[in-house]
């Protein structure tokens, strides 16, 4: 792994040819614009959605797994389908809670060198595999009605505040986002309440863009809740 790191490094600072660059650029739109395309057909398909991210690293007896797994069965209960990244660990939970629930089991899969290999619980048609992220973070945010987070490392980061940067800025429609996990995630929305809040760097009513809950029925009900009161819409 370490020997194909120093490669791209290397490789990325040979010196190519104008006409090098463009050629290579120019292939690289059109595979930018058949993801999108191909993700756009298909999920404009499914119907109200919602994702669930974290971890892939999470092992199936650990709790947030089983959390995740009733998550998705509430949210099926309810109609809704259930988008995951596709891999292991929690998004595999998702998968396998809609799958098992009879309902809609999506897959926004990425394809990682070491890491990222697609769970068996994703509906054969629903299965998407992507080879730039922010394509996919595109899916999630315009096929997507609500977000909930378990714990999870920088990728669940990313998305989490992709997600509430775009609400803020008045880029996507209000949707709700719900973070499961009290334990795992006060400590970083303390330090935004008294910190980055504090400099000015959010406003107040910012902090009202999430929910953090730890049971099931919380985070499922979240959901629910918003929809009562708003009608669905996509988000873009």
């Amino acid at each position: 792994m370490a020997r194909t790191r120093e490669d791209k490094i290397i490789r990325a600072f040979e010196n190519k040819t104008w006409q090098e660059i463009k050629v290579k650029d120019s292939w690289q739109i059109f595979k930018i614009m058949a993801e999108f395309v191909d993700g756009f057909e298909k999920l404009a398909k499914i119907g109200p959605c919602v994702s669930l991210f974290g971890s892939a690293r999470t092992p199936q007896d650990h709790k947030y797994y089983k959390l995740a797994e009733d998550i998705a069965r509430l949210l099926t209960e309810r109609g809704y389908g259930v988008v995951s990244g596709g891999g292991p660990g929690i998004m595999e939970a998702a998968n396998k809670g809609a799958y098992e629930a009879g309902g809609k089991s999506v897959g926004i899969n990425i394809e990682l060198p070491f890491e990222q290999f697609h769970n068996a619980y994703i509906d054969r048609d629903k299965l998407l595999q992507f080879n730039y992220f922010f394509v996919r973070k595109v899916m999630f945010m315009k096929y997507s009605q609500g977000f909930i987070v378990l714990p999870g490392g920088f990728g669940t980061m990313d998305e989490l505040f992709e997600a509430i940067t775009l609400i803020q800025t008045g880029k996507v429609a209000r949707f709700p986002i719900v973070l499961v996990g009290k334990a795992y995630y006060s400590g970083l929305f303390d330090w935004i309440k008294n910190t980055m809040l504090e400099e000015g760097n959010i406003s107040p009513e910012d902090l009202n863009l999430y929910r953090l809950v730890d049971t099931a029925e919380e985070a499922a009900e979240h959901i629910f809740r918003f929809y009562d009161k708003y009608l669905l819409k996509p988000n873009f």
